[in-house]
């Protein structure tokens, strides 16, 4: 099974995409990681993406494809089938995927996106606060310190990191409704959208997530 995850940033689909691999036995396909393992072995398209990346440039997506097409073709994809998380982020990328994946005689089988409001995401992800000490996660709402702005387990300082700021996290907000969004669309004319409301607990979105994918198996 072939799956894409979609969501705008703040709606979980970090732990999300980790019980779908654990249940389904998929292989987790992350666009950053892709990256930098392309970058370290050296491969031509890690070689092409590395120019960029130096130059503070962003990659362009003739590379980003490159690599994405580089690593569905190895054995551990081809035998157990990937979960693909922050790729594509655009409907360009999205059509080039498409292209790819026919070549293989592949397609997408499902696309599960997380649903969550702006308004909620913006109370996410402006509530999160890191230990300056050890780096453990706080959130002012759902996962508060015993003590305000001290880290329970080695007692030391909290802050806010520069990108969780509401003025922030509303652009990236803005990018995602710009960028990404418009993939709703081109994946839901295709059949294979499944919507699934992110504002449920993290154990009833998976329970929801799990039986969107078995239906589509």
């Amino acid at each position: 099974m072939n799956v894409i995850l979609l969501g705008p940033p703040g709606a979980g689909k970090g732990t999300q995409a980790e019980g779908i691999v654990k249940e389904f036995g998929l292989v987790h396909i992350s666009t950053g990681d892709m990256l930098r393992a392309a970058v370290k072995n050296q491969t031509e398209m890690g070689l092409k993406a590395q120019e960029y990346m130096t130059a503070g440039a962003l990659v362009p997506d003739e590379v980003v494809i490159g690599i994405v097409r580089d690593r569905i073709a190895e054995p551990d994809v081809a035998d157990k089938g990937f979960l693909l998380d922050g790729f594509p982020r655009t409907v360009n990328q999205a059509e080039e995927l498409d292209k790819v994946l026919s070549s293989m005689d592949k397609s997408i089988d499902a696309v599960i996106n997380i649903v969550v409001a702006d308004e909620e995401l913006l109370s996410r992800l402006t509530g999160r606060r890191i230990c300056k000490s050890c780096q453990k996660p706080y959130h002012v709402m759902f996962k508060p310190p015993k003590a305000d702005g001290v880290c329970d387990d080695c007692g030391g300082e909290l802050y806010q990191r520069a990108d969780d700021t509401v003025e922030t996290v509303k652009n990236r907000l803005d990018v995602y409704h710009n960028q990404t969004a418009p993939l709703i669309g081109y994946y839901k004319n295709q059949g294979v959208l499944v919507d699934i409301d992110g504002t449920k607990t993290v154990g009833e979105v998976f329970t929801d997530i799990e039986n969107a994918l078995k239906a589509k198996v």
